[in-house]
């Protein structure tokens, strides 16, 4: 009997979500490229495609963006548990307690229930994601403006303000990184959900799974390689020496179903250039672009090509945050891909996920107690 290991190939649902074309570089939510939604759609409008399948009109919008406005204040349980952790806890780990904490209300399944939750959710989302990184730097806790939309309200409850700029580099990547159809997080979302379990459960399973080096971390294990090689005249030295002779993974390089360039990536390649730079940032982006060049000339013949995360914390970094932040900052997108995910299951296709395991253990034993055992 065949077994994918990893579900290879394997298709566990059908969604109208996402449509990716690997071979091509295409990403559409809903129909639309990602390219045009990062240009011309705030997150709140992507949101509210994501969930209710259509772009609004502004009416829709203005009153999708109040839904989450009323929830950017976190209930206190939650904000004393987070400040409550130690500030160096893993930010990931931080995430999952605090959306796990939220799953402790009453709560009875229902489809009407869980569409008018996801406002709700997202604004839940911001204040806990901000919240986090004010305890890590140190700050005390405080609620998100409302007086602002979602990127710059996040932004400024981080930092304390946010230039123009910096609002629509950070817009865009939460575009960028709202959904990838089926990846392990997104999977565990939807095992969790095919039970009916609450969704602050299935965004808690989501967050476990992320939180593992070989789903998350992927921008993290990026920027650290650049901080590595040091300096653009040792690019050459570094990737003969690691990746052609010592063999090491080119992290940022390679995906399981692009066999061309990751169009995120190239958005997030645009954007690098668009912010600010310190003489720090900007020689990393040098050693980036470099390293791509070698890298796509040792692998491109076999369908290797930079994906999403390997100018992501180059940009995250020129937003403001610090190495820890680069996945939850991922997870804080995502959440919006979850719900997706977990309300187009569970409303059209829900079933049970429970697949089966094939046997390699011996057969039948007959039972030796314990003073006989030799």
């Amino acid at each position: 009997m065949a077994v994918s290991l990893g579900l290879e190939d394997v298709f566990i649902k059908y969604t109208g979500l996402t449509y990716i074309d690997g071979n091509a570089g295409v990403l559409r939510y809903r129909g639309y490229d990602v390219n045009d939604l990062v240009q011309n759609s705030p997150f709140e409008e992507v949101c509210y495609l994501m969930i209710n399948g259509e772009l609004p009109n502004g009416q829709q919008l203005e009153e999708f963006k109040k839904s989450i406005k009323e929830h950017y204040k976190l209930p206190d349980h939650v904000t004393e548990l987070i400040s409550d952790l130690p500030r160096e806890a893993d930010t990931l780990t931080m995430m999952e307690t605090a959306f796990a904490s939220l799953s402790s209300g009453d709560y009875q399944w229902n489809k009407e229930n869980d569409r008018k939750q996801v406002p709700k959710i997202l604004g839940e989302n911001l204040g806990i994601i901000s919240n986090i990184y004010r305890h890590k730097m140190g700050m005390a806790l405080q609620n998100p403006d409302t007086k602002y939309d979602y990127a710059e309200a996040f932004l400024r409850n981080c930092f304390g303000k946010a230039d123009d700029k910096k609002i629509s580099a950070m817009n865009a990547a939460l575009v960028i990184y709202v959904d990838h159809e089926v990846p392990a997080s997104t999977t565990a979302a939807l095992v969790a959900s095919s039970t009916l379990s609450d969704m602050y459960s299935c965004i808690t399973a989501a967050t476990a799974a992320l939180k593992g080096p070989l789903h998350g971390g992927a921008a993290e294990a990026a920027y650290k390689q650049l901080l590595d090689i040091g300096s653009v005249d040792n690019v050459d030295n570094w990737f003969k020496t690691n990746i052609v002779d010592g063999k090491r993974r080119l992290m940022g390089f390679g995906h399981r179903v692009y066999r061309t360039y990751d169009p995120r990536m190239k958005i997030f390649k645009k954007l690098a250039t668009t912010l600010d730079q310190t003489a720090e940032q900007k020689r990393l982006f040098e050693i980036a672009v470099k390293l791509e060049e070698l890298g796509v000339k040792e692998f491109g013949a076999k369908g290797i090509y930079p994906n999403t995360d390997y100018y992501s914390g180059i940009v995250f970094n020129e937003i403001g945050f610090p190495i820890y932040m680069f996945t939850t900052l991922f997870g804080f997108s995502r959440v919006l891909g979850w719900l997706a995910h977990v309300t187009e299951y569970v409303e059209e296709e829900e079933r049970l996920i429970r697949p089966r395991a094939v046997y390699t253990g011996p057969d039948r034993r007959d039972f030796v107690k314990m003073k006989e055992r030799n």
